[in-house]
């Protein structure tokens, strides 16, 4: 099975925010194990330093928020960057879905929402579908984060109507389950894709080019010439965005593994603690 673990960057109906991005990175489930192991290991050193727990969210790694202030630029600049190259260093390829849309250009604010949802769900689909032409049959399953329950409710909603009625170019077909949502405290793979979503968002709304180029060539590859970008763009924002120039900061290089950690000596085993009553009927 493929987990897809979308995040968004952008509030629909934002003037300060232009642009609305829904971006969700594909994990085969074997990998999520090892995934969580190589982010866990870019924030311990903070954590320690911090004595508290810190999620790797890329807008409060930017502006030193959320206990990242605590860090100088430089730091967190570089965390950010190993956060981003995960995708370079993980094998098999991860793959990126994202829905880019200029809030200009969609007629309701109420719409941009959903239509990034069944644009990413149906690109995904597809892919799947291109795994399983190809002798792969695998499903998929989206896994967000768990912000409101009214919208996790209209989400999951939207995904029956897609699957069993159908959307603009079909119907899901390859789907296991309907979306399920988590806290994002609980995947360090939903705070991956926040900060896919945010340097995306960064490159179209302030053309910033620090992390997009780390990130466009994973987008999912569909398929004559199709991948796992959807753009809705003012007409004039291609040239403009042809005029981004280079970061006056610099994408900082991959850092030497730290060295492991020698583990604590182990512990003799006491008696374990009683869990049932003495005189318990147990039926395996």
């Amino acid at each position: 099975m493929y987990l897809t673990y979308p995040d968004e960057s952008g509030s629909p109906g934002d003037l300060n925010t232009p642009f609305f991005v829904l971006a969700g990175v594909s994990v085969f489930e074997r990998q999520t194990h090892w995934l969580e192991q190589a982010l866990d290991a870019i924030a311990e050193p903070f954590e320690q330093r911090a004595g508290t727990y810190l999620e790797l969210h890329a807008s409060p790694m930017f502006s030193g928020k959320d206990g990242w202030g605590q860090f100088s630029a430089p730091e967190r600049a570089q965390a950010a960057a190993d956060v981003v190259r995960v995708l370079t260093h993980t094998r098999p390829r991860l793959n990126v879905f994202a829905a880019v849309v200029e809030q200009s250009q969609m007629l309701r604010t109420a719409d941009i929402l959903p239509y990034g949802y069944e644009v990413l769900a149906a690109k995904f689909d597809d892919y799947l579908a291109r795994r399983y032409h190809r002798g792969d049959a695998q499903r998929g399953l989206f896994v967000l984060d768990q912000k409101r329950a009214t919208e996790e409710k209209d989400v999951q909603a939207l995904h029956r109507t897609f699957k069993q009625i159908g959307h603009a170019n079909g119907r899901l077909r390859n789907f296991a389950e309907v979306p399920m949502f988590v806290d994002s405290k609980s995947t360090r793979l939903i705070q991956l894709a926040d900060c896919i979503a945010y340097w995306i968002f960064r490159y179209y709304a302030r053309l910033d080019l620090w992390g997009w180029p780390q990130i466009a060539p994973f987008m999912a590859p569909l398929g004559n010439g199709r991948t796992g970008l959807h753009q809705v763009l003012d007409p004039a924002t291609p040239a403009r965005l042809a005029t981004a120039p280079q970061p006056p900061y610099p994408f900082p290089p991959a850092q030497p593994a730290a060295a492991s950690r020698a583990a604590p000596p182990a512990q003799p085993a006491g008696q374990p603690v009683a869990r049932l009553a003495p005189n318990a009927l147990i039926i395996p």
